[in-house]
């Protein structure tokens, strides 16, 4: 079954669903900056656009383009900001 998730009054959207490499959701973000908190590691890819990515821990930006993965720990939380709509696919 497709799960649809919509957080930040509908400024990101996904749709979650699972497959044999596990569970993983493929969405839209706005433009603007989004704090997440994850329970279980993450791996996010950008699809297109470009993402400005703040992981706990760490103290500078870094930033992702189309094509391009960063992994975020499991019970942590991180920054992600946007000057433009960006789409991107996270598999936990």
């Amino acid at each position: 079954m497709i799960k649809e998730n919509s957080y930040f009054e509908g400024n990101v959207k996904s749709l979650g669903y699972t497959s044999e490499s596990g569970n993983a959701t493929v969405g839209v973000m706005e433009a603007g900056e989004y704090e997440f908190n994850t329970g279980t590691p993450e791996i996010m890819t950008v699809i297109q656009g470009e993402m400005e990515v703040l992981l706990a821990g760490e103290d500078q930006w870094q930033t992702y383009g189309a094509g391009t993965s960063y992994h975020v720990p499991g019970n942590s939380s991180f920054k992600v900001r946007m000057s433009q709509q960006t789409s991107y696919l996270c598999q936990f």
